[in-house]
């Protein structure tokens, strides 16, 4: 359960038009406060960062779920469960009393290493190094793209002239006798003429 001075935190950065993530940082740091005096203990960084976030969702703060791609598919499972449990969505169920033991005992194991200052000031390293190499593959997306797009344009503008051409010099539809004589058949003057003569036959 998070403490009041930090739900009151992030409902004061929400209530000045912040955005999820800063209301989220309080919940982070939080964690990292935790880890450093010795409450529990954390395996990395990151999942330090991951537990102060999912509190964060809990606690009603409206963070979106990592998109795909972006977060393992469990991980970004418990994340949208965790938002649809802060905003009223989904009934919180606690966990058994065995289980809470055990995430608890488990967490006491861990060291208090992933909060020091190099192991966070890495975790920010290599996060800014993904998203500046998530951004250059975007960058290099859209140029190709955009060099491409003339060529693109001319060849549809290619296409739909010689299919227009196509259409202009394909003759028109040639009636043969078999299909005269098909539709003859077919007319409904010779079906009332054959059943007048099998009435009269029958009589």
């Amino acid at each position: 359960m998070p403490e009041r001075t930090t739900l009151q935190r992030a409902r004061n950065l929400l209530r000045r038009g912040k955005r999820a993530s800063t209301a989220a940082g309080a919940f982070v740091r939080e964690e990292v406060r935790h880890i450093r005096r010795g409450k529990h203990g954390a395996r990395s960084a990151k999942q330090a960062i991951a537990i102060g976030l999912s509190k964060a969702r809990r606690a009603g703060v409206p963070l979106a779920a990592p998109a795909r791609g972006q977060a393992a598919w469990r991980t970004r499972v418990e994340a949208e469960r965790d938002l649809e449990v802060g905003l009223g969505q989904r009934k919180p169920r606690a966990p058994s009393r065995r289980r809470k033991v055990a995430v608890r005992r488990a967490l006491k194991r861990e060291g208090r290493a992933a909060a020091s200052r190099r192991a966070l000031a890495g975790q920010a390293k290599r996060a800014a190094a993904r998203r500046r190499a998530a951004g250059a593959r975007k960058a290099v997306g859209r140029a190709v793209r955009k060099a491409a797009a003339p060529s693109r344009r001319r060849a549809t503008l290619q296409r739909r002239r010689r299919t227009a051409a196509r259409t202009a010099r394909k003759p028109a539809a040639r009636t043969t006798r078999k299909t005269a004589v098909r539709t003859a058949r077919r007319t409904p003057a010779k079906r009332s003429a054959r059943t007048t003569t099998r009435r009269r036959t029958r009589r």
